[in-house]
């Protein structure tokens, strides 16, 4: 049975600037919080790029720290288009931190095999202290799309294989909703005129990937002005 849809907290930042303002200290709040090991799953997208280049230059600890991705393009390791590259060239090259706490998605085998290996790397871990999403023009998140399984019932598997993207390429490995979920906290960040239809279907009511995926005290939903329905 699919779960109900919880309405998240919405904040307006002024800016993109200001949207990663405050998603810098909502990590570092959940961080504070988290106290032992803190497993965070990261966005792709170009909205998160500012909060990671913000990151990169915090005078942190990084020990401690677990890096997980939300959702990967099959595409071969080091692309350009794939979410961990972004991460590696905005912040994870430019701290220190054990490189074994880099968990990424080996989607460059191919979905399934890339979604069976990414679910041995998950299982027994812990449940995830934060997690990092975006928002789609057409509401998708990670790589959960319109028309496709989104992975929410009690028996969901904590890994999906998506064949069928809209966007390419067109093979992908996500986290299901179901995996998400049970994260101690959600974020989302949203930013942009392309995304504003999206974020009013979705603070309307309509029923959208991103509207079912809200960890286990409802997500928080940052947006820009010129991503905020008027």
């Amino acid at each position: 049975m699919a779960q109900a849809v919880v309405q998240p907290r919405w904040q307006i930042c002024a800016s993109e600037e200001g949207l990663a303002d405050a998603a810098l200290a909502r990590v570092l709040q959940a961080r504070k919080e988290c106290g032992g090991a803190f497993r965070i799953v990261l966005a792709g997208g170009r909205t998160p790029r500012t909060l990671y280049e913000r990151l990169a230059r915090s005078p942190l600890d990084w020990r401690g720290w677990q890096f997980y991705f939300g959702d990967e393009r099959c595409l071969p390791p080091g692309d350009g288009e794939r979410n961990s590259t972004l991460a590696r060239e905005t912040w994870l090259d430019h701290i220190e931190h054990d490189p074994a706490a880099v968990h990424d998605i080996p989607a460059e085998a191919g979905a399934e095999a890339g979604a069976r290996r990414y679910a041995e790397m998950l299982a027994g871990m812990p449940d995830f202290d934060l997690v990092l999403l975006g928002l789609g023009e057409d509401g998708h998140t990670a790589s959960l799309f319109p028309g496709n399984d989104w992975g929410e019932g009690p028996a969901a598997p904590d890994t999906l294989a998506v064949r069928n993207s809209p966007k390419p390429p067109r093979e992908r490995v996500s986290l299901s909703a179901a995996r998400l979920n049970r994260a101690a906290r959600v974020l989302f960040l949203v930013s942009g005129a392309d995304k504003r239809p999206a974020l009013a279907r979705w603070r309307a009511g309509e029923r959208l990937p991103a509207s079912v995926v809200h960890g286990r005290g409802g997500a928080e939903v940052l947006a820009d002005a010129a991503a905020w329905p008027e």
